[in-house]
């Protein structure tokens, strides 16, 4: 046996000022988001934003239903509007932002997965911001980075 470890290398900035315009502008349509949001059950609010190539930024938020399986995140809401409104357009970074400021919000597995998918049809990274308490940004390269050993359609044969 041999015991391996996995390692993730990520940025932390200590306020959005530290981050480049467009990310910026990036993470503020995220924040707008979350006043899209329906979470009347959880008051969970989550907003996601996109960025695409062209400077585009497209808004996602959550949407819950009182059947939580068919419950829609924010992420998952933006990659949908992204893909169906500029399918020509590559995804450059996504922003997730929640309403409680005293937490670090990542993308649930689900949205992991679909993430990575879309990394997949892009042929690109998309950068993933995600603010987290005390006003912190955590910047990674790529969803990758929070999902090792993604599963895509490569893997189908």
């Amino acid at each position: 046996m041999v015991e391996l470890k996995l390692q993730v290398d990520y940025r932390c900035y200590a306020s959005t000022t530290e981050l480049p315009p467009e990310y910026q502008e990036l993470l503020d349509c995220a924040k707008k988001a979350l006043g899209l949001s329906y979470s009347p059950y959880s008051s969970f609010k989550v907003g996601a934003a996109i960025l695409l190539e062209d400077g585009t930024l497209v808004p996602g938020a959550n949407q819950e239903n009182a059947s939580y399986p068919l419950c829609l995140c924010a992420e998952r809401n933006a990659l949908a509007v992204a893909n169906i409104q500029y399918p020509s357009q590559k995804m450059v970074a996504m922003a997730v932002v929640a309403a409680k400021e005293d937490i670090f919000v990542s993308p649930c597995g689900a949205c992991r997965q679909v993430i990575w998918e879309n990394e997949q049809r892009n042929e690109g990274v998309i950068t993933m911001l995600i603010q987290g308490p005390q006003g912190k940004v955590y910047g990674f390269k790529s969803i990758g980075d929070l999902l090792p050993f993604g599963f895509s359609g490569t893997d189908l044969g």
